[in-house]
């Protein structure tokens, strides 16, 4: 107790922002007693305690948690050590100060977490590139590699619930020079910054004045409106010429950032009839329509389908509320909504398709059928469809499956395209080696007009594949969890006790991806294949306290037969093997 009193007072004399600090002060004083009932005392002493349980966790995914006081949260005085220990890697492996550029949502405090970043990186003697506004990620992966900077910055916590906060970090210019120039930082980059943020002795330890900055040679430069110009100008250009633009969109931000821009993009590749959904057009931290902001989330979508039904849309596109996802709903009479809510392999596959002709013609107009591989790559994620492996065999083109996340996917040499099925897609690597939500709502929605002018469907293009490739069905078991030792004691479980059959099939082969492979490094994940080519992988979630299952099942299509049964096959093998895998891992099934 002691020790932990003294912990919370020094942090709180530490602290640059008096808010937090006065919210430290005032649960100190909960826990002590004073005044307070037994119960009142309790609670605040298991709270001071997790928030004292150590520092939070520098890892692959930046920064990421609950807003608060204390060094087990996302405030002002954790985020200017993250920076001080980042601009020290960045200072120590360039041998002379950084360009940084940062990014910022409209969440609670990220304007604050942006700007500090940006004094200390400048008093460090770097230059500061702050982007002008709460802005999508997308646009601050952009600048990294528009502005040949070291490092980017972005303050998010991307689809998380109101009360979270992070801190993601790219790598670029001088310092990462190879495929990943731009991406997201991997192993053993995270260690290493977190290694010199674990150093930082105190915040008031480290210069952010503009008199330090002055001293220093830095530059702290509030970018002006041109790199959103470039970033749209980018986008807007991968709708070719010749495309139809006829079609009625209903679009979404969720409270998010990206209602603005997404308008503006699909406006000047020529999509006039573009409706936001009202009530979720503006940025809102608090984002009070919706239980939880992820279009994957049951709900989510439920006004953007109300406004659809309004307007009659042909087409709703949804982001997340930093625009790095995009989902997709198209009309469907069979469902009681009239809307089907497509899912991230699907999305993923018509994307791959349209990237892998447009990579095999530019080959094939070259002449060079033979090389097709070498400039032109799709690569989606291990727990994604195996339909991209044969799209890609189709067209002539190299295939790459990754570790989940795009600090992954967005390296692969020679990548045309890449998708995960939590709805991220990189369809413009050349320019944004992240998941662009944006570039992606362009994408689907001239790929939409295109079938639109034809007298056919998204739908129709899913059927296409499905009888050229087989149909492959995919489907997501979930379960978030209050305890998240129950995550390590499901894998646990499974690797003592695996699944013999599942759905009725044979399990032919396991697969410990802790173990690594010549191919993937090692993860927290296993996979499983039957004898009907059945598969399932469970894995922890890396951003929430989930554990999560992804389902596939592939049907073969005879040439001219119906897809409402082979549909209805695929739909009861999932079923089954949702409710094996939770059984083997001893998860309830959530209602």
């Amino acid at each position: 107790m002691s020790d932990l009193v003294t912990a919370a007072r020094a942090w709180i004399d530490d602290d640059p922002d008096p808010a937090t600090a006065d919210e430290l002060r005032e649960l100190l004083d909960h826990a002590l007693g004073d005044g307070f009932s037994t119960g009142e005392q309790r609670v605040a002493l298991a709270e001071l305690a997790d928030r004292f349980s150590g520092p939070l966790e520098f890892g692959t995914a930046g920064l990421r948690g609950a807003l608060g006081a204390g060094p087990h949260r996302m405030n002002r005085a954790v985020v200017i050590r993250a920076a001080a220990g980042l601009v020290r890697y960045l200072t120590d492996a360039l041998g002379t100060a950084p360009r940084v550029v940062i990014g910022y949502d409209a969440r609670f405090g990220s304007s604050d977490f942006a700007a500090d970043t940006a004094d200390v990186a400048a008093a460090a003697g770097g230059h500061a590139y702050l982007l002008p506004a709460a802005l999508p990620t997308p646009v601050l992966a952009f600048a990294v590699r528009h502005l040949d900077a070291d490092a980017g910055v972005m303050v998010t916590a991307s689809h998380n619930p109101p009360q979270d906060n992070g801190y993601k970090v790219y790598l670029g210019g001088r310092v990462v020079t190879d495929a990943g120039q731009g991406a997201q930082i991997v192993p053993p980059a995270d260690a290493e910054i977190s290694a010199r943020i674990a150093r930082v002795p105190s915040v008031a330890s480290v210069p952010r004045s503009a008199a330090d900055a002055a001293a220093a040679g830095g530059v702290r430069e509030v970018l002006g409106t041109d790199i959103v110009d470039a970033y749209a100008a980018r986008a807007t250009a991968l709708v070719p010429d010749g495309v139809p633009r006829e079609l009625r969109i209903v679009l979404t931000p969720l409270h998010g950032v990206g209602g603005a821009l997404a308008g503006r993009v699909l406006a000047q590749a020529g999509f006039a009839d573009v409706t936001l959904v009202a009530e979720q057009a503006d940025p809102d931290p608090t984002f009070p329509t919706v239980a939880f902001p992820n279009p994957e989330e049951p709900g989510a979508l439920d006004l953007a389908l109300a406004t659809a039904a309004r307007v009659g849309a042909d087409l709703i596109i949804a982001n997340d509320p930093d625009a790095d996802r995009c989902s997709v709903a198209v009309p469907d009479a069979a469902t009681a909504t009239g809307w089907r809510q497509l899912t991230g392999d699907e999305v993923g596959a018509l994307l791959g398709e349209q990237a892998a002709v447009e990579a095999a013609g530019r080959v094939t107009t070259a002449g060079n059928q033979a090389a097709a591989s070498g400039p032109g790559v799709l690569a989606n994620s291990v727990v994604s469809s195996r339909l991209l492996a044969a799209i890609a065999a189709h067209h002539g083109l190299a295939h790459r499956v990754t570790l989940t996340g795009f600090k992954w996917i967005s390296r692969v040499d020679g990548l045309v395209f890449g998708y995960e099925e939590a709805l991220g897609y990189c369809t413009d690597p050349a320019a944004v080696r992240d998941k662009d939500g944006i570039t992606a709502a362009v994408r689907i929605a001239a790929l939409a007009a295109d079938l639109h002018a034809r007298g056919r469907t998204l739908t129709d293009g899913l059927d296409d594949l499905a009888r050229r490739h087989g149909l492959h069905a995919t489907a997501p078991l979930s379960v978030r969890v209050a305890d998240p030792s129950l995550i390590a004691a499901a894998q646990d479980r499974l690797r003592k006790a695996p699944p013999t059959t599942l759905a009725g099939s044979a399990v032919a082969e396991v697969v410990d991806l802790a173990e690594g492979s010549a191919d993937l490094p090692p993860t927290d994940g296993l996979i499983y294949r039957t004898e009907a080519n059945d598969r399932v992988i469970v894995r922890p979630s890396g951003t929430e306290p989930k554990i999560k299952c992804y389902l596939e099942v592939i049907e073969p299509v005879a040439p001219g037969a119906d897809l409402g049964p082979v549909r209805a096959r695929a739909a009861s093998r999932l079923e089954l093997l949702k409710a094996d895998i939770a059984a083997a891992a001893g998860l309830v099934i959530p209602a």
